[in-house]
């Protein structure tokens, strides 16, 4: 496992080191050709250590480069493309550095030293567009980009496209990584609603009006602990209002696209979530005569970054997840030195706001917990892999908004289950390796 994570962390640096032999390598052809000019002369003595320099940024880009081609489902001619172009490029700057040098320059004029220098401008510019069409598509840098207008964010819910607006952005924030251009993870393309629909080697990613058959939507809603959920390798999952709208979208609107939402029926229920989505102000936007309704309307609007900070400062991880209101992802990393009880003041500030809640494998007992029933917005709870007995369940029977608890490997019994069943809202418990034996 911990093979696997080095693995993965060094072929990620491929990103970041292969914009250091670009640099060098443009930088020793720049020195290079204003060096024919008198007032620069002097610089004809910095081209051998820039194309040095070039040269082993260049080693490393490979290496780290050919590391990442295993961690992804790229286009494997263009994968082939980019690896032989970035290794000759790799090879050229070394080989023009040797001709650079004292023992090797009489080997070359300076004209065809020139020119060489140019020839390898022109296969890192190719190697460059190879590997920006490997991470954004085919058209990222074409005519077509150029010329295409930009899609103006509706300013109404009246005026929302629910698949052009709405669906594909949350689509693109979330799967394009994966799933666009030349990287398609299980052969699936996220780029238009055809795509979708064909879906990759797992089946189709939606299929209208059948939620259980739209691949898609199965894995953005599994356990976040699941191999199989989406996104994967710890990417930002979609907020529930996204998930809502994905389900509402496939469910109820039967995956349409050029469909305006006051073109829909039944919209009442998506409104709220589509207008938060847009940042159109007050989710309360109507379209026709379909009244909308308010998010969790004591979800607070602001927070107290003084708390909010504080937490940080404990070791708390904390994303936010939606700014109006303001709902927060709070994490404590697994086997954290933090002691619950210090935290007390900024859980109490910040309780309202808590909308996702992880303090798996902290060690933590029931005690340690009391104040869960003061986070009164909660909807999904992690405390695996703690000491927990049956006793934790009874704080948690009066939070009316929580729908999953996962208590995987803890000390529960059926008589905690009996316990969490009082709360109406609870949908769904995760009790793997505990004292439940049936339910």
């Amino acid at each position: 496992m911990i093979i696997l994570d080095i693995t993965t962390f060094l072929g990620r640096l491929h990103p970041l080191i292969v914009h250091l032999p670009i640099g060098f390598l443009l930088l020793a052809i720049l020195f290079n050709f204003l060096a024919y000019l008198p007032k620069y002369a002097n610089l004809k003595t910095a081209v051998p250590l820039t194309l040095l320099v070039g040269f082993i940024a260049a080693v490393l880009a490979c290496i780290f480069g050919y590391i990442l081609s295993f961690s992804g489902e790229y286009n494997l001619k263009l994968l082939k493309s980019h690896k032989v172009s970035g290794i000759s490029v790799a090879m050229v700057s070394g080989i023009l550095y040797l001709l650079s040098t004292d023992r090797f320059m009489h080997y070359i004029t300076p004209k065809i030293y020139s020119a060489a220098l140019v020839l390898l401008f022109i296969l890192v510019s190719f190697s460059g567009h190879q590997g920006g069409t490997l991470t954004h598509g085919n058209e990222y840098l074409t005519m077509k980009v150029l010329f295409q207008q930009e899609r103006l964010k509706p300013t109404s819910v009246n005026e929302a496209y629910i698949f052009e607006d709405v669906v594909m952005p949350i689509l693109e924030d979330k799967c394009s990584q994966c799933h666009q251009g030349s990287k398609l993870k299980g052969n699936l393309s996220i780029e238009t609603l055809a795509d979708l629909k064909k879906g990759g080697k797992h089946g189709a990613a939606i299929v209208a009006g059948k939620l259980a058959e739209s691949e898609l939507y199965k894995r953005i809603t599994l356990n976040p602990d699941s191999k199989e959920f989406m996104p994967t390798d710890g990417k930002t999952p979609l907020t529930k209002n996204e998930t809502e709208i994905i389900k509402w979208w496939i469910e109820h609107a039967q995956a349409v696209e050029n469909k305006r939402l006051v073109d829909l029926k039944n919209t009442q229920e998506i409104i709220p979530q589509v207008s938060a989505f847009l940042g159109l102000g007050d989710a309360s936007t109507s379209v026709g005569n379909n009244a909308g309704q308010t998010i969790n309307a004591d979800i607070p609007l602001t927070i107290d970054g003084t708390q909010l900070e504080s937490l940080k400062k404990k070791g708390f991880v904390i994303r936010v997840m939606l700014q109006k209101p303001m709902m927060l992802d709070v994490t404590l990393p697994a086997q954290s030195s933090t002691k619950l009880n210090t935290c007390q003041t900024e859980f109490k500030t910040l309780a309202k706001n808590i909308i996702w809640l992880n303090l798996s494998a902290n060690n933590l007992n029931d005690d340690d917990l009391a104040f869960l029933q003061n986070l009164t917005n909660l909807e999904k709870l992690r405390v695996e892999k703690n000491p927990l007995t049956d006793e934790v369940c009874k704080h948690l029977t009066g939070l009316k908004h929580l729908e999953a608890v996962n208590l995987n490997e803890t000390h529960i019994t059926e008589k905690g289950i009996k316990e969490l069943a009082k709360n109406p809202a609870i949908k769904r418990v995760y009790s793997w390796q505990t004292g439940v034996k049936s339910l």
